[in-house]
Protein backbone atom coordinates (compact mmCIF):
# COMPACT_ATOMS: atom_id res chain seq x y z
CA UNK A 1 0.00 0.00 0.00
CA UNK A 2 0.95 3.20 -0.95
CA UNK A 3 0.24 4.66 2.77
CA UNK A 4 -2.93 7.28 1.42
CA UNK A 5 -5.13 8.06 4.84
CA UNK A 6 -8.28 7.77 3.22
CA UNK A 7 -10.12 8.75 6.60
CA UNK A 8 -9.23 12.04 5.90
CA UNK A 9 -10.91 14.37 2.91
CA UNK A 10 -7.52 15.09 1.29
CA UNK A 11 -6.81 10.99 1.19
CA UNK A 12 -10.19 10.29 -0.27
CA UNK A 13 -10.08 13.21 -2.66
CA UNK A 14 -6.66 11.72 -3.68
CA UNK A 15 -7.91 8.23 -4.18
CA UNK A 16 -10.76 9.43 -6.09
CA UNK A 17 -8.48 11.74 -8.38
CA UNK A 18 -6.79 8.40 -8.77
CA UNK A 19 -9.60 6.86 -9.79
CA UNK A 20 -10.74 9.22 -12.46
CA UNK A 21 -6.93 9.34 -14.43
CA UNK A 22 -7.41 5.15 -14.12
CA UNK A 23 -10.65 4.99 -15.25
CA UNK A 24 -9.70 7.75 -17.71
CA UNK A 25 -6.55 6.00 -19.32
CA UNK A 26 -9.15 2.92 -19.63
CA UNK A 27 -11.34 4.82 -21.57
CA UNK A 28 -9.30 5.99 -24.22
CA UNK A 29 -7.68 2.47 -24.41
CA UNK A 30 -10.98 1.04 -25.39
CA UNK A 31 -11.44 3.88 -28.12
CA UNK A 32 -8.00 3.26 -29.42
CA UNK A 33 -9.01 -0.27 -29.82
CA UNK A 34 -12.55 0.65 -31.68
CA UNK A 35 -10.90 2.85 -33.69
CA UNK A 36 -8.47 0.48 -35.12
CA UNK A 37 -10.76 -2.60 -35.15
CA UNK A 38 -12.78 -0.06 -37.59
CA UNK A 39 -10.15 0.90 -39.56
CA UNK A 40 -8.85 -2.84 -39.99
CA UNK A 41 -12.59 -3.54 -41.22
CA UNK A 42 -11.68 -0.88 -43.18
CA UNK A 43 -9.34 -2.07 -45.23
CA UNK A 44 -11.36 -5.61 -45.50
CA UNK A 45 -9.62 -6.99 -42.27
CA UNK A 46 -12.42 -9.54 -40.46
CA UNK A 47 -10.24 -10.35 -37.78
CA UNK A 48 -10.64 -13.76 -38.70
CA UNK A 49 -7.97 -16.65 -38.13
CA UNK A 50 -6.72 -17.65 -42.18
CA UNK A 51 -7.73 -21.42 -42.79
CA UNK A 52 -5.17 -23.79 -42.24
CA UNK A 53 -5.99 -25.12 -45.72
CA UNK A 54 -7.25 -24.13 -48.78
CA UNK A 55 -9.75 -24.69 -50.98
CA UNK A 56 -7.52 -26.83 -52.84
CA UNK A 57 -5.45 -28.53 -50.08
CA UNK A 58 -9.48 -29.39 -48.60
CA UNK A 59 -10.66 -31.17 -51.67
CA UNK A 60 -7.01 -33.28 -51.86
CA UNK A 61 -7.52 -34.11 -47.96
CA UNK A 62 -11.24 -35.51 -49.12
CA UNK A 63 -10.46 -36.95 -52.09
CA UNK A 64 -7.09 -38.98 -50.07
CA UNK A 65 -9.69 -39.37 -47.18
CA UNK A 66 -12.48 -41.51 -49.77
CA UNK A 67 -9.86 -43.24 -51.71
CA UNK A 68 -9.86 -47.10 -50.95
CA UNK A 69 -7.39 -49.84 -51.31
CA UNK A 70 -8.39 -52.63 -53.74
CA UNK A 71 -9.84 -54.68 -50.23
CA UNK A 72 -12.51 -51.90 -49.72
CA UNK A 73 -10.63 -50.26 -46.60
CA UNK A 74 -9.69 -46.98 -46.41
CA UNK A 75 -6.37 -46.28 -48.31
CA UNK A 76 -5.28 -43.45 -45.85
CA UNK A 77 -6.18 -42.49 -42.53
CA UNK A 78 -6.97 -39.23 -41.14
CA UNK A 79 -3.72 -39.21 -39.11
CA UNK A 80 -1.80 -39.76 -42.27
CA UNK A 81 -3.91 -36.58 -44.22
CA UNK A 82 -3.45 -34.50 -41.53
CA UNK A 83 0.76 -35.08 -41.29
CA UNK A 84 0.65 -34.70 -45.06
CA UNK A 85 -0.72 -31.51 -44.85
CA UNK A 86 0.76 -30.32 -41.79
CA UNK A 87 -2.30 -29.63 -39.28
CA UNK A 88 -3.90 -31.22 -36.89
CA UNK A 89 -6.74 -34.29 -37.19
CA UNK A 90 -9.70 -31.88 -35.86
CA UNK A 91 -8.31 -29.45 -38.61
CA UNK A 92 -8.94 -32.29 -41.19
CA UNK A 93 -12.30 -33.27 -39.80
CA UNK A 94 -13.27 -30.06 -39.65
CA UNK A 95 -12.87 -29.74 -42.96
CA UNK A 96 -14.51 -33.47 -44.05
CA UNK A 97 -17.63 -32.45 -41.81
CA UNK A 98 -18.13 -29.03 -44.73
CA UNK A 99 -20.33 -29.86 -47.65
Amino acid sequence: MQGIDTSSITGRMFFQILGSIAEFEHALMSERTRDGLAAARARGRTGEQKPKLGPRQARLARKMYEEKNYDGKRAHTVQHIAEEFGVTRPTIYRHLAKP
